[in-house]
């Protein structure tokens, strides 16, 4: 019978954070975005300009052709690399559509957490750092937070009918990155992203650097101590993950109440599906929430539905953003 199956499958999963870290490194040594601005280059130009070991750089280097991050022409010493389509257009720091700002937390802070995995799941208790009190490493997690959001608002805004919204108010959010997002797609909604008011200069800055000062505000909400102030339309993007049940469900009675009658409120997470069978990273990210904060928790769509009726929504509904991304919806 063993002789019909392999352990190959359990050998890649086992192994994956090789790959996974040599990636990580990649971005954090801005190797995509060097290659951009050198163009095809070979070893030993990459290695002079990121200052790589020489026992290094083939093997780092070929490794991430082996894995897809990297195509190269030609072999030993005369052979060239460069980026991928994709690494061209989405780790290139100087590209609008970069996401590695996730990538570089992932690697710096992260993928340190976990190797104590194993500590969280017998324990429960949390590791997370408080990036509040320090306003350099809040802003590089926005930074992060915002590569790791983009493709998941820019499809919110181009899937969700806004046709009966006036307002919109985005809590937790950050940078603005939503409410620029919905604002530029959809120029008769007034937008307004709160956050705390360490935030909120950030937030305004991201804002005017976008052209738009004129139709969103950045305005402040410390949603634990305030009522959520009011909208035709409240969203949250990935926030409701971040929270124990108990937080969960207080936050959306605050939707409730700060909504109209036929208003919407809208979280934006990576749902686990309703048999929590398929969607890894939804999983992958409920176990980071653990890691991180002890009692949080990713949810599916079904879990959802389920708090907000309780909360008095009347109907909810899930929007598919991206394969592993949703929009779940209730209506007041």
């Amino acid at each position: 019978m063993t002789s019909e199956i392999s352990p190959d499958r359990i050998m890649q999963i086992a192994w994956g954070y090789s790959a996974s870290k040599t990636l990580l490194s990649a971005v954090e040594l801005s190797l995509f975005t060097e290659l951009a601005r050198l163009g095809p280059s070979t070893g030993l130009q990459v290695q002079d300009a990121l200052g790589l070991h020489p026992r290094a750089t083939y093997d780092f280097l070929d490794a991430l052709v082996a894995i897809g991050m990297l195509v190269r022409e030609g072999n030993g010493p005369s052979g060239r690399y460069a980026n991928t389509p994709e690494t061209a257009a989405f780790l290139d720091r100087a590209k609008p559509g970069y996401v590695g700002g996730i990538l570089d937390m992932a690697s710096v802070r992260l993928y340190r957490y976990w190797a104590d995995l194993t500590e969280a799941l017998k324990t429960g208790k949390p590791l997370f750092e408080e990036l509040y009190a320090d306003p350099v490493r809040l802003e590089l997690f926005m930074d992060a937070m915002t590569g790791a959001s983009m493709g998941n608002f820019a499809a919110f805004a181009a899937k969700f009918d806004f046709s009966s919204f006036r307002t919109m108010a985005d809590i937790g959010g950050a940078t603005g990155q939503l409410s620029c997002m919905v604002a530029e797609r959809h120029p008769d909604l007034r937008c307004t992203t709160y956050d705390l008011p360490v935030v909120r200069p950030i937030a305004q800055r991201r804002i005017a650097e976008r052209g738009l000062s004129a139709r969103v505000e950045a305005g402040v909400v410390d949603f634990f101590k305030d009522e959520l102030p009011k909208a035709d339309l409240i969203t949250m993007g990935m926030i409701l993950h971040d929270w124990n049940l108990e937080t969960k469900k207080m936050l959306i009675a605050k939707a409730w109440r700060a909504l109209p009658a036929g208003g919407a409120f809208v979280a934006i997470e990576h749902l686990i599906d309703d048999e929590r069978r398929v969607n890894v990273t939804g999983l992958m990210l409920s176990l980071t929430m653990l890691i991180e904060f002890g009692d949080a928790f990713d949810y599916t769509g079904a879990d959802f539905s389920s708090w907000c009726r309780e909360a008095g929504f009347s109907r909810t509904e899930v929007i598919l953003l991206t394969p592993a991304a949703s929009a779940a919806v209730a209506w007041k």
